[in-house]
C-alpha cells in the first residue's frame, strides 16, 4: 500500500503561563490525581515561565526531517499532532483530510514500548479519527526504535561528547547512569519497557566503552514519578540513587544519560538539570548531563530509514533489511492486539 504523508505524534506542552493549567487538566482528565498534585507540577512549568520546550523541539525535529526527506527525494508532507496540547490530533487529522491525505505513517516521539508510550497514542489516533468522521486518514505506526542503530548511535555519540567534558582520569572512573520515565509496575509488567531500556542502555554503554578506558558498566534508574505513594512504580529514583551512591562512598563523576526521552523537554530540564544537579552540588558530586537524541543527524536519518523500510515492506518486499542491534532484534511492524494493555490503576501525568 502507498502512503501520502508522515504524522509526527507527541505529548504536547504549554507555550505560556496561561496554558499550564488547561494543559495539565487535559493530561489529567479521567485520572484520579489530586488537584494539589497538579498544582505542584504546574510550579515546575512556572519555573520556566510556563513554557515547555517540547513544542519547539518538535518543530525543529520536523524541519530536520523535512530536509532529510527532500534530500533523499521522498515527497511526503510532514504533519504534527499532540495528545495534550495544540496542535491536537483531531485538528491535525481534520487538516490532513482537507489536504486529501488518505493514508499516513506515524512516528511517535517515544522509543520504548509501554501503554503510555505506544498503545495510548494509537488510541488517541483512533479517537481523533472518530472525531474527523468519514474519510478520516488511515494512520499506521512505524515500529518501536529503541535498538535501531540510528537511535543508539545518536545517544552514544552524545554520551561520548559528555564523557569528553571530563579529564582522561575522570572518564575512566565516571559512573554511567541512564534514566527513563518511571511508570507504574502494573504498566511495566504488561510491556517490554524495562527489557528494552536495559538493552538500549547496554548498547550505548558498549559504544562508549572506548572513551571510558574499556569500561561498559552502567546503572539504569528512573525519574519523574508522579503517582500516589500507595502505587508501586519502577525504581530506583534518580535522586535516591545519587544519595545512596554518595552514602556508599562514591565520589567519582556521574554522567547522566536520559535515554528514555528523545528530546530535552520539561522532565529533563527540571528533574535532571534542576533537581538532580542541585543534589549533586549538595553532595559534592561532579555531574554531566548528556543531551537527548533531539535532532542529531543520525537520529533524523533513522526516521527516514524507518519510513523507507515500512514503505518497502508494504510493497511486498520481504527481503528488506530491518536493522536492529543486540539480542532483542527489531520490533514488530504492527502491534498485536494484546500489546501493552492499559494498567488497571489510573496513571498520573508525564510532563512534556
Amino acid at each position: 500500500m502507498s502512503y501520502d504523508a508522515i504524522l509526527v505524534v507527541s505529548f504536547g506542552g504549554p507555550e505560556k503561563k496561561s496554558d499550564v493549567i488547561p494543559f495539565l487538566e487535559n493530561v489529567l482528565r479521567g485520572k484520579d490525581v489530586p488537584r494539589e498534585r497538579m498544582l505542584a507540577v504546574a510550579e515546575h512549568y512556572y519555573h520556566f515561565d510556563g513554557k515547555s520546550p517540547i513544542n519547539e523541539q518538535n518543530r525543529n525535529l520536523i524541519a530536520a526531517l523535512e530536509k532529510e526527506l527532500a534530500e533523499h527525494k521522498i515527497a511526503l508532507p510532514v504533519y504534527w499532532g499532540n495528545r495534550n496540547w495544540h496542535p491536537l490530533l483531531p485538528d491535525t487529522l481534520h487538516q490532513m483530510k482537507g489536504d486529501g491525505v488518505k493514508r499516513a505513517l506515524a512516528f511517535f516521539t517515544s522509543a520504548f514500548s509501554s501503554y503510555s508510550g505506544c498503545r495510548q497514542y494509537r488510541e488517541n489516533i483512533a479517537a481523533a479519527r472518530e472525531v474527523v468522521g468519514e474519510d478520516a486518514p488511515i494512520v499506521d505506526k512505524l515500529r518501536v526504535f529503541f535498538n535501531h542503530p540510528g537511535f543508539i548511535e545518536a545517544v552514544a555519540d552524545n554520551t561520548i561528547g559528555g564523557l569528553l567534558q571530563l579529564s582522561a582520569g575522570e572518564r575512566g572512573r565516571a559512573k554511567l547512569v541512564f534514566t527513563a520515565h518511571s511508570i507504574p509496575l502494573s504498566m511495566a509488567q504488561t510491556s517490554k519497557y524495562e527489557a528494552q531500556l536495559q538493552e538500549a542502555s547496554r548498547l550505548v554503554a558498549e559504544f562508549a566503552a572506548a572513551a571510558r578506558g574499556g569500561r561498559s558498566d552502567f546503572d539504569l534508574v528512573y525519574q519523574s514519578r508522579s503517582g500516589p505513594p500507595s502505587q508501586h512504580w519502577l525504581e530506583p529514583d534518580i535522586l535516591d540513587f545519587l544519595c545512596q551512591y554518595h552514602q556508599a562512598g562514591g565520589n567519582d563523576p556521574v554522567v547522566i544519560i536520559p535515554i528514555g526521552f528523545v528530546s530535552d523537554h520539561m522532565e529533563v530540564l527540571y528533574d535532571l538539570d534542576t533537581e538532580a544537579r542541585n543534589l549533586c552540588v549538595e553532595l559534592g558530586l561532579r555531574m554531566v548531563r548528556v543531551p537527548c537524541a533531539g535532532t542529531h543527524p543520525r537520529f533524523i536519518s533513522m526516521i527516514r530509514e524507518l519510513i523507507v523500510e515500512r514503505m518497502s515492506l508494504d510493497k511486498g518486499n520481504a527481503d528488506v533489511e530491518r536493522p536492529a542491534l543486540g539480542a532483542l532484534g527489531p520490533s514488530h511492524d504492527a502491534c498485536p492486539g494484546d500489546c501493552c494493555p492499559a494498567p488497571r490503576r489510573p496513571i498520573a501525568p508525564a510532563r512534556g
